[in-house]
């Protein structure tokens, strides 16, 4: 594979930071077409553009309207030939470990030097699987959060669209009028998400997504 005319995607809600990350890859990734998303609903948007073929995501795991790990679940379920690179300011083994368990292709902690990101990309991009160095990856048991992962990356795209508006605190109706479906379509989606997760209503769907940022947000 050459890299060059790559389609990469820095998903990152600081408009600094992506600005910065564009111009410090500039040099070793100069035939690289640049595309930017500043929430969990600006990606999906992107993904669903059939005329691009992306070649790698740059992941943050806390921008607007992604919760911990929910987006990089999503992504390894439905785009499992895209490959995701977090990067976050979160760099404990935990995190990290987490991270890889749900699919991610490598971590870069965000205070890495510029040089060991275009190492980790361009790792990344050969299908190595990139990590900071002396992590200590651990073992992540099939615990509480594990559980609602696997429940989680059952959901459609649509689904997953409709389950982080409820998290938004949308109404059916909002959400039918966003998406431009009928409020009954909207209904239907919510008794298949509740189904899936195992939940009986909105308040614990939504309750279970956020289960998934609770060890990512700890500092």
């Amino acid at each position: 594979m050459k890299l060059e005319n790559l389609n990469i995607i820095i998903a990152d809600d600081h408009p600094l930071f992506r600005n910065a990350l564009r111009q410090a890859l500039s040099g070793p990734f100069a035939d690289t077409h640049w595309f930017e998303a500043d929430s969990a609903e600006a990606l999906q948007t992107l993904l669903e553009k059939s005329d691009v073929e992306y070649d790698l995501v740059l992941l943050d795991l806390q921008m607007p309207g992604s919760h911990g790990y929910s987006t990089l679940i999503h992504l390894r379920t439905h785009y499992p030939e895209l490959p995701v690179v977090v990067i976050s300011a979160h760099e404990d083994n935990i995190t990290i470990s987490r991270a890889v368990h749900y699919g991610s292709a490598g971590f870069i902690p965000k205070s890495s030097s510029m040089d060991s990101l275009a190492e980790a990309l361009t790792s990344v991009l050969y299908g190595d699987i990139w990590l900071p160095q002396d992590v200590e990856l651990q073992d992540i048991e099939e615990d509480a959060t594990a559980l609602i992962a696997s429940k989680l990356s059952d959901l459609t795209p649509q689904q997953y669209k409709v389950l982080q508006m409820f998290a938004e605190g949308l109404l059916n109706k909002q959400i039918a009028y966003d998406l431009g479906v009928s409020e009954a379509t909207i209904k239907a989606h919510a008794t298949a998400i509740f189904r899936k997760l195992g939940v009986r209503n909105r308040t614990q769907a939504v309750i279970s997504l956020q289960q998934l940022e609770m060890e990512k947000v700890e500092l």
